[in-house]
């Protein structure tokens, strides 16, 4: 079955049939983080958002070639071109060498993408790891005439190229658009532009991380790591770049003008962009101070958390809303998606407790069918978990002995099921340190409705009601089916 998916295309603001023709290949490039700190929800957005996309494709049958690049050096304080390095402060801050923060943090955000059942993406490079790559871009650009050297750092010239190209594109922007809102910094002399950026920098003498260069000892810009890493690993052409939507202006724009002034045109196809999560409708960002990091979801650390959020619970959370819409964080909403969750999950249980019938009374034929149809329009994570929880009342009424399922057509819903909930939306069962004493309790519950149902059968009503009732009142919701009995612990 051919599944012809649109994807939402940042670039010229539509939805675009995506079917590369030529062979099944994709190649995608998502922005990964800058390792000075501990990872937070925002982070969480579009390692899932993407780990949706190369699930799917993969699913698809695409081989899919997902680079994630790890931002290590270049990306300043201030802005793209001014301050100090964040990582360099970091590490001067507390006595250590650069690369021992940012291999700590990675060493956290890894643990925290495992704990979101994030799937590792086929390669992950470091941008002090390509310095050479990056020096080469530089070159190229100045080589086309469009950067200049000044004063040992080297910077784009935004005027010159929009003269022969359009800057802005990504953005919507025109140049008298970003020249007025471009704001004076110090050391902004240098430019002969206010709205040119730096492709390269000369480290000042407090500066650890530098390299040697043609121009000077220094390092990169920040716009130039994905330009370079892309082309190293993607190629001068390829399918998919993404990242977060506070990434459009300027570090995509710039990524364009780079890719363009350097081969000649533009190195990305679709460009892909999750929406912001807010707190009180503010952008959630350790600029601003005001995130919570994913280790205070898990273990509820943060003070406006009234308790702890596991895993499956964040990222059940973020699937929930499309990937294009603000997401504002918010105890009551968690709390509900810990409660959908559960619900999933039940039904998904519940479907190894059905024996099925010889003929069916429910339709379930066209529940896969809509679930692709979801995901095929631009990833509506939260159309097929609707969908799921229409399935979940099915499962529920032939539990209940209200209708019933043939053999055929309960593989095609375990199958459905299985694919969406596992493979495409990447939840998982989770395991807490109480698990083996939950199952321990487990096998008392079960063994007292067992002696319930023998009561039952004796007609010794009174026994049957105190079992019932006693296990009701520690919390427990039982209820009678027709092939037994389904119980559960309210928390």
């Amino acid at each position: 079955m051919e599944h012809k998916l649109t994807i939402y295309n940042t670039l010229d603001r539509k939805k675009e049939l995506f079917i590369p023709l030529h062979e099944p290949h994709v190649g995608m490039y998502v922005c990964g983080p800058t390792v000075y700190g501990d990872a937070h929800l925002g982070h969480a957005r579009p390692a899932i958002t993407f780990d949706l996309l190369f699930r799917y494709l993969t699913h698809l049958g695409y081989k899919v070639r997902y680079v994630r690049n790890i931002t290590d050096v270049g990306h300043l304080e201030h802005d793209a071109d001014e301050g100090e390095d964040k990582i360099a402060k970091k590490a001067r801050l507390e006595q250590l060498e650069p690369m021992e923060v940012v291999q700590y943090y990675l060493n956290r955000y890894h643990k925290a993408m495992e704990a979101l059942n994030v799937l590792p993406p086929s390669i992950e490079p470091h941008a002090s790891g390509h310095i050479i790559e990056q020096i080469e871009l530089v070159k190229e650009i100045l080589d086309n005439g469009y950067a200049y050297v000044s004063e040992g750092s080297v910077y784009f010239d935004v005027e010159k190229y929009n003269k022969d190209h359009h800057y802005g594109k990504l953005s919507g922007r025109n140049l008298d658009d970003v020249l007025n809102t471009t704001r004076e910094l110090d050391g902004q002399s240098e430019k002969h532009n206010p709205a040119d950026f730096a492709l390269w920098k000369c480290a000042q003498p407090e500066h650890i991380m530098r390299w040697p260069s043609p121009w000077s000892n220094g390092f990169p810009g920040w716009h130039c790591e994905c330009t370079a890493m892309g082309k190293k690993y993607l190629g001068e052409h390829f399918d998919i770049h993404g990242g977060g939507m506070d990434l459009i202006f300027p570090h995509h724009e710039c990524e364009i003008a780079q890719s363009v002034a350097s081969q000649g045109d533009d190195m990305v196809h679709y460009w892909m962009h999750n929406n912001m999560i807010t707190i009180n409708g503010t952008k959630m960002g350790k600029s601003l101070g005001n995130f919570i990091t994913l280790d205070e979801f898990f273990n509820g650390t943060h003070p406006l958390l009234t308790q702890a959020y596991s895993p499956m619970t964040i990222r059940f959370f973020i699937l929930q809303a499309h990937y294009r819409s603000t997401v504002d964080f918010s105890n009551e909403a968690l709390q509900a998606s810990e409660k959908g969750l559960q619900r999933l999950m039940e039904a998904v249980e519940n479907l190894n407790r059905i024996t099925p019938s010889s003929n069916s009374t429910v339709n379930i034929k066209d529940l896969r069918e809509k679930c692709y149809e979801a995901m095929n329009d631009d990833l509506n994570s939260p159309i097929v978990i609707s969908l799921l929880f229409d399935g979940a009342k099915i499962i529920n009424n032939i539990i209940a002995g209200n209708a019933t399922i043939s053999e055929e057509d309960l593989e095609d819903l375990k199958s459905t099921y299985y694919l969406f909930t596992y493979d495409i939306l990447g939840l998982k069962e989770e395991k807490s340190s109480s698990d083996s004493r939950e199952t321990a309790y487990g096998k008392v519950v079960d063994m007292l409705l067992e002696q319930r149902m023998k009561a039952k059968a004796n007609k010794d009503w009174a026994t049957s009601d105190m079992i019932r009732n006693e296990l009701t009142a520690l919390g427990f919701e039982i209820k009678d089916t027709k092939d037994g009995f389904s119980w559960k612990l309210n928390k």
